[in-house]
């Protein structure tokens, strides 16, 4: 009988202790799940990449007010919309009224006329200037490279739909910001678009564009930099939309080359002026309208909300 007692007993606290250790174990558990601790890296001073540098959605909002920089060629200067704001302004308006706090265009480097070229030679004699705006920069605006396929229009329409005759664009020379309508004399029914001059100027370009990123990323890693991407501006010009795969082109190469840099983003707007090119361009046939820029700002502020 004595031997037989010890026997309960020993397996009643056994029983009791495992009891005990399942409510700890299950304690513990629901502790972890209800309040996790965070994760230690692996090594001290680990940080997990791109934390520093990708612009914050709480940063942003937390800001009293946001600064806008904005540079490139003539689309970010406005050129064609009546009202001078282009699409910086409107930007600049509706952000103000979405987040209900001063937004201001702290500055605009961009000059009508400007490829991938004049911008880095500009930045170049302007260096200091540009990247102390650019570092005081919550958002930064960036056309660039029309001019670069396009010559402002002047070199791409050749009456007989061949080749360019003056050959791809030299570097060193200025864009003609000329209207198609005057840039060879002729009448739109005798001119003919040219896609392939365009498409030779591509690779150099899209070169130079990779330093225009590489830049501007650095001066201010932690800024919102929106780069705009092209649309066909003779698309009634030009019936076999020949020059369709070549704007992809380009901006497939905006785009691999802003994948590379968390803090740039590529905005599209090819499908803004696809269906009615006409209604969202100015009388020079190549400038967003007021309506244009407008469409182009409401895409950015989308973007970024």
């Amino acid at each position: 009988m004595k031997s037989s007692r010890w026997l309960w007993r020993t397996v009643g606290l056994s029983a009791l202790l495992s009891t005990i250790l399942c409510v700890g174990g299950f304690a513990y558990a629901v502790n972890q799940i209800m309040f996790p601790k965070p994760s230690v890296p692996e090594s001290p001073g680990e940080v997990a990449p791109s934390v520093e540098t990708k612009p914050r959605q709480d940063a942003w909002e937390a800001k009293e007010q946001i600064r806008i920089v904005a540079l490139g060629d003539s689309l970010t200067a406005g050129t064609g919309d009546l009202t001078g704001k282009g699409y910086v302004g409107q930007v600049r308006d509706k952000l103000e009224e979405q987040l209900g706090k001063p937004v201001f265009v702290y500055n605009n480097f961009a000059i009508p006329g400007f490829r991938t070229y004049d911008l880095l030679k500009d930045w170049d004699a302007k260096k200091a200037d540009v990247e102390k705006a650019l570092g005081d920069a919550d958002l930064v605006l960036l056309t660039i490279g029309g001019n670069d396929l396009f010559e402002g229009g002047a070199d791409i329409f050749d009456p007989q739909g061949g080749q360019d005759t003056q050959g791809a664009a030299d570097p060193s020379r200025g864009s003609q910001g000329t209207s198609p309508q005057t840039s060879q004399g002729t009448s739109d029914s005798e001119e003919g678009f040219n896609p392939a001059a365009a498409a030779q100027r591509i690779p150099e370009a899209l070169k130079r564009l990779e330093q225009v990123f590489d830049r501007v990323s650095k001066a201010n890693p932690g800024a919102r930099i929106m780069y705009v991407g092209l649309y066909h501006p003779f698309l009634d010009l030009d019936s076999n939309r020949a020059g369709a795969p070549v704007i992809q082109s380009w901006n497939t190469g905006a785009f691999d080359l802003a994948s590379r840099y968390p803090n740039i983003t590529v905005v599209p707007t090819y499908d803004l002026f696809q269906l009615n090119v006409n209604k969202y361009l100015n009388i020079d046939h190549f400038h967003p309208n007021q309506q244009g820029y407008e469409r182009i700002a409401q895409r950015i502020v989308d973007i970024l909300n």
